[in-house]
């Protein structure tokens, strides 16, 4: 609730400063004295437009701080974590407007944009009447109102409202997330139809040549082997020579080869060792040598035996790695990473060719959804209109008492084309002030007085079920007077025993009524008019009650009776 606001400069205000406490708060004054401008000031606060004149005559600036309690606000404390705003539980706005037109706001002592300002504005405090606030206008709103007095309601079905509109909003987001996800697979079918025949034609041309990395491997070397078999064949002959004289007699000249050396050389070296042990590791190296250069030439022998020329496989070979370098080219990569790549085409070509199936089967959740969805939106619809017909009439009679004889509310739930997270209908509040005048939505109401008595017949009722703490009527008792006026001043205490209410008034049996008294002033000194707002005292409550009374011309009588209306609405405060 409003705790505390300060004023500087702004309008015909030089400096104010006033706190609020709880329950009702009624402002009162002479006609001009400027009793709405309290209610400018926190507008303006709350983020409304800065309009000329908005900064009092000579000064720089205006400024505007109104400071919240919302101990009990869950909401606007996690509206506050949510931005960064937050200070162990306070809500300060501060709003400041320059000469040369700039306007800055804070919250908490942090420079915010004015849409935070709005945000929050509107989480915390709403004015009824002719003001830019009235947020009962908003379809959004309305529907919120039903919907929180369905969710209180003792007779509600036997499904709790809540339960309905969290299973409708779920049902909304899963359809529509399916729904999405259906439209791109529809979308991408001609696309993918390409696609699948472009990967089929190109999986077939790489599974055509069995490729492995194994494979890549073995018909490089073959390749390798039969391009170079005379450099192959000349090389071991030499080598064969070179080992044991093959293929040349005995290394062709007589000359000892290798072979036979380190036969000759194991043989001395057996000797030798037999007068010095020392040599035996070195005769059994020599010893090996001989053996591993006798099996070499072995190896090399049966090498030559299998090296034969086959120019028709050379031919093939040279054909298919020449067609692997062109697939390489074709995708852009080496011929070593083709068979990477065929797997990655299969893996999706696999995956389009799902998608066929994938379609049919998201398709059909779709349906079951929207089936779902229907249904339990069918049953919100059930519980909505239920708890609509009980508020339209409570609404109509207090209309009835609110010197609107003839007035009629009914709550319109209009079946949209277009099913939202909300439901199937958009919630609308209709009503007809005369009689042979069909109901219309609130907002084509002409008449200020009648739309802040529709609001608060209205806020009654949703009044234990009411989101803002802080409710102001701006003159809903235009137009009315006597017995009426008593009953809008009870409806309105009767409202503030939930919420804090702001209420300014002309009538003083709503005045009576008010937990606190503020008396609105405009004084001149020096040709500079101010307009002062303070608490009265019960002496001067009495005065300001007789002079709304009377007039000017304060009798007996009606300080008497100013008496006696304030001991009432004491006794109705007890």
């Amino acid at each position: 609730m409003l705790r505390h606001i300060h004023i500087r400069h702004f309008a015909i205000v030089e400096e104010l400063s006033l706190d609020i406490g709880p329950g009702m708060t009624v402002l009162t004054g002479e006609t001009g004295a400027g009793k709405s401008i309290l209610l400018d000031a926190l507008g303006l606060a709350l983020g409304d437009r800065a309009e000329s004149g908005t900064i009092r005559a000579g000064a720089k600036r205006a400024e505007v701080s109104a400071d919240f309690d919302i101990v009990s606000h869950q909401g606007v404390q996690q509206w506050l974590n949510e931005h960064e705003l937050d200070d162990d539980g306070q809500c300060l706005i501060r709003r400041i407007v320059i000469a040369e037109g700039r306007s800055k706001g804070y919250i908490n002592g942090r420079p915010v944009p004015m849409q935070s300002l709005r945000d929050l504005g509107e989480q915390l405090v709403d004015i009824h009447g002719q003001h830019a606030h009235q947020s009962l206008l908003k379809r959004d709103v309305q529907r919120q109102v039903l919907d929180d007095l369905a969710i209180n309601s003792t007779k509600s079905s036997t499904k709790k409202h809540q339960t309905l509109l969290n299973d409708t909003a779920e049902s909304f987001r899963q359809w529509q997330q399916l729904s999405t996800e259906l439209e791109q697979l529809h979308a991408s079918k001609a696309q993918r139809a390409d696609r699948l025949e472009l990967l089929r034609y190109q999986v077939e041309e790489l599974q055509q040549l069995s490729l492995t990395s194994e494979a890549l491997a073995e018909l490089e070397t073959e390749h390798s082997r039969l391009a170079n078999l005379n450099q192959l064949r000349e090389g071991i002959e030499q080598i064969q020579s070179s080992l044991s004289g093959e293929n040349s007699g005995e290394n062709g000249d007589g000359q000892q080869t290798i072979i036979s050396g380190l036969d000759h050389a194991s043989s001395e070296l057996a000797q030798l060792s037999e007068l010095d042990a020392n040599l035996t590791n070195a005769y059994e190296a020599l010893q090996g040598a001989a053996i591993q250069a006798n099996e070499a030439g072995d190896e090399l022998r049966n090498y030559l035996d299998g090296l034969s020329l086959d120019p028709e496989r050379l031919q093939v070979i040279e054909e298919r790695i020449g067609t692997l370098h062109e697939l390489a080219r074709k995708h852009h990569c080496s011929p070593n990473a083709l068979p990477a790549l065929q797997l990655s085409l299969e893996e999706e070509l696999d995956s389009l060719q799902q998608a066929d199936v994938q379609l049919g089967e998201i398709s059909t959740q779709v349906n079951a959804e929207k089936t779902r969805y229907t249904a339990v939106a069918k049953k919100l619809s059930a519980s909505r209109l239920k708890t609509a017909k009980s508020l339209a009439t409570q609404v109509s009679e207090n209309l009835h008492q609110l010197g609107m004889p003839h007035g009629k509310f009914e709550i319109a739930l209009e079946t949209t084309e277009s099913p939202s997270v909300h439901g199937m209908e958009r919630v609308e509040f209709q009503v007809s002030a005369n009689p042979g005048q069909p109901v219309q939505a609130m907002s084509k109401v002409a008449s200020g007085g009648e739309l802040a008595r529709i609001s608060l017949a209205v806020q009654v009722i949703a009044a234990g079920t009411g989101r803002i703490p802080t409710l102001i009527f701006d003159e809903v008792d235009v137009g009315i007077g006597g017995g009426i006026a008593e009953v809008v001043g009870r409806l309105l205490r009767n409202l503030s025993d939930d919420r804090q209410v702001l209420c300014v008034t002309h009538q003083p049996q709503v005045a009576s009524l008010a937990h606190q008294h503020l008396h609105v002033s405009k004084q001149a000194n020096k040709g500079h008019t101010t307009t002062g707002v303070s608490p009265i005292t019960a002496e001067a409550r009495v005065d300001e009650i007789a002079r709304m009374l009377g007039g000017l011309e304060m009798t007996e009588q009606t300080l008497s009776h100013a008496r006696e209306m304030i001991e009432r609405g004491q006794q109705a405060l007890s």
